[in-house]
């Protein structure tokens, strides 16, 4: 099996990223917790993951506060509500604004074709460095994907994704904040937008 140099430098981001995330307490109660939880294809999704990575980039002492921890899962025959796991998860972590969304699903809401899995719905996101998440695993080990590769994340770029309009990608920039937070973030320009379609990365 040969390896492209995307592939090995995915790989280091990814074990940076984990590296990260074991230093978290939040961040690792939170995996412990939906690991038990035992959804199929689940994983803590976005803003756990990206704004620790530019929170990292930044060289900030305190990790940023996140506004909600977003939770998401593939269940085609789910029978249990998602406000059922958001309910048990508040109990056990209060001070987390939980959100569980059902994948399989949220194609419907956003007007798309069926996902596949997880993976395929974080490829229709609007921003690409969104597209990113992580997992607990057997004996606490940790698994980190993205849509899109783990590049642009780690170079400090916001990168627009085709599927979603542009409108809904700049209202987000302005609404979210994140250049005035993280101010080192930059626009990718139109060709690095070219050059980044999914690569589905584990």
């Amino acid at each position: 099996m040969t390896y492209s140099k995307e592939s090995h430098r995915d790989d280091y981001y990814s074990k940076q990223i984990i590296k990260l995330i074991r230093k978290d307490r939040l961040r690792l109660e939170a995996l412990y917790h939906v690991y038990h939880l035992g959804l199929p294809d689940c994983y803590i999704a976005a803003g756990f993951v990206r704004n620790l990575v530019w929170d990292f980039l930044h060289n900030y002492n305190e990790p940023t506060a996140l506004n909600d921890v977003d939770v998401i899962y593939f269940d085609t025959n789910e029978t249990d509500s998602e406000s059922t796991y958001e309910k048990h998860l508040k109990a056990l972590m209060p001070n987390v604004n939980w959100q569980v969304r059902n994948q399989a699903r949220m194609n419907e809401r956003n007007g798309d074709a069926p996902y596949n899995n997880s993976l395929d719905a974080m490829s229709y996101w609007p921003e690409k460095e969104t597209a990113v998440a992580v997992r607990m695993l057997y004996k606490s080990e940790i698994e980190c994907i993205s849509a899109f590769g783990f590049h642009s994340l780690f170079e400090s770029q916001l990168t627009h994704n085709a599927k979603r309009t542009f409108e809904v990608f700049e209202s987000r920039l302005t609404q979210k904040g994140w250049l005035k937070q993280w101010p080192l973030l930059h626009l990718a320009d139109a060709h690095d937008n070219l050059k980044s379609e999914p690569t589905g990365s584990l």
